[in-house]
Parts: C-alpha cells; sequence; structure tokens
C-alpha cells in the first residue's frame, strides 16, 4: 500500500498557470527561424528565457503550407500576443535562415505595437568550412 506523492509542479493543483502570469517583461527578444519548410518564433526575455513560442505547425498548418508567409504571419501573432499580455513593449528582433517567413513575420512584429530597438540577421554563414553533400540525381 504506497502512498503516492503529490508532484509539486502538477497542473492539478494550478501552480504552473500562477508561475506563468506572476512574470512583468518590459523588454525581450524575438527570435524568428524561417526554414523553407516551417517558421518558428520564440519570444524570450533579455536574460534568454523563453516567455512564449509558437510556429506555423502548431498553428494548424500541415505539410507544405507551413512554409507559406501566411503561417509565418499566424505563428509571429500568437507568439507575440502572449508576450504582450505579459506587458512586453520593447523588443529586438533576431531573423535565422533563409525561408519565406522571414518578412511576413517580421511584419507581423510591426504590426503588433512593440517598439523594435533594432532587426539583425542571425543567419549562420559557412566561411568554406564543411564539404557539401553531392548533388542529387533525380
Amino acid at each position: 500500500m504506497t502512498k503516492t506523492i503529490p508532484r509539486i509542479g502538477s497542473r492539478r493543483n494550478g501552480r504552473i498557470g500562477l508561475r506563468k502570469t506572476g512574470r512583468r517583461i518590459p523588454k525581450g527578444i524575438i527570435h524568428v527561424q524561417a526554414s523553407f519548410n516551417n517558421t518558428i518564433v520564440t519570444v524570450t526575455d533579455v536574460r534568454g528565457r523563453v516567455v512564449s513560442w509558437s510556429s506555423a505547425g502548431t498553428c494548424g498548418f500541415k505539410g507544405t503550407r507551413r512554409g507559406t508567409p501566411f503561417a509565418a504571419q499566424t505563428a509571429a501573432g500568437n507568439a507575440i500576443r502572449t508576450a504582450v499580455d505579459q506587458g512586453m513593449q520593447r523588443a529586438e528582433v533576431m531573423i535565422k535562415g533563409p525561408g519565406l517567413g522571414r518578412d511576413a513575420a517580421l511584419r507581423a512584429i510591426r504590426r503588433s505595437g512593440i517598439l523594435l530597438n533594432f532587426v539583425r540577421d542571425v543567419t549562420p554563414m559557412p566561411h568554406n568550412g564543411c564539404r557539401p553533400p553531392k548533388k542529387r540525381r533525380v
């Protein structure tokens, strides 16, 4: 007859929701990763702790529609809405990747009402590092 030990952070006692709404974040960083297949938007505070995130896949887009600009715009809007609810007014934007959702996500961020300090492209560029894979023969 072992007695179950209640977990401290369990969803049943509602502590997780209380902890999330407790923080007020005036300034943050918005990371946009735009690949050809998906767009992921992550909102963090200045120290790098994740406040909210969203992607085209979690917004309900499936297959090739995840890589579209509209899907990226929806994902950015969802991620920023929760950050604005927690009091975010200023942000820096870091954009990574070659995908179609880059500009659409940035447009959605500008429309959200957050003041942008700067927009930086942090796409990794090799200085002729690794040898590329051999070309596809179709």
